[in-house]
């Protein structure tokens, strides 16, 4: 059933629509991750690891909302539910347990890493079909890629 009538040709829909999904679910877990961790770090760096962790958590959620809103805006709906976000992402399995700040970060930017390398993929395969959400992809990378940066460089 379609509620809202996409402006794009079904083709094109159904690549972008894979893309924004797959973005749907990394995103989302990589908030949990980023929370997860944020709860759990010690260490020497505790304070400024846990605060940092926090504003990729709020930079995730804001640019989850953003994918989703799009994909409805294309009569696609979003799906966000725990077991999509668990088989679909891309992201490594956090660990239990208190985590060393050092393995914060590093865990950080795996998880970021994982992220940006299929975010790309998804800009590369949406500039075709749509333009306008391949502008979105491009910017949510260059925000992910500002943190992949400051974790790497947490762990020089």
């Amino acid at each position: 059933m379609y509620v809202v009538k996409s402006p794009l040709a079904e083709g094109d829909l159904k690549t972008v629509s894979g893309a924004l999904q797959g973005a749907l679910v990394d995103l989302v877990d990589l908030s949990l991750v980023a929370k997860q961790i944020h709860w759990n770090v010690v260490g020497p760096r505790f304070r400024s690891v846990h605060l940092q962790l926090d504003e990729v958590v709020d930079s995730a959620r804001a640019h989850m909302d953003s994918v989703a809103e799009r994909a409805s805006a294309l009569g696609v709906p979003p799906d966000g539910r725990a077991g999509t976000v668990a088989s679909g992402s891309g992201i490594k399995t956090t660990p239990a347990g208190w985590i060393k700040d050092t393995d914060a970060v590093g865990a950080m930017v795996d998880a970021l890493g994982s992220v940006i390398t299929r975010m790309r993929e998804r800009v590369e395969a949406t500039g075709e079909p749509d333009p306008v959400s391949q502008d979105m992809f491009i910017g949510i990378t260059a925000d992910l890629e500002k943190h992949h940066w400051m974790f790497q460089a947490e762990n020089a």
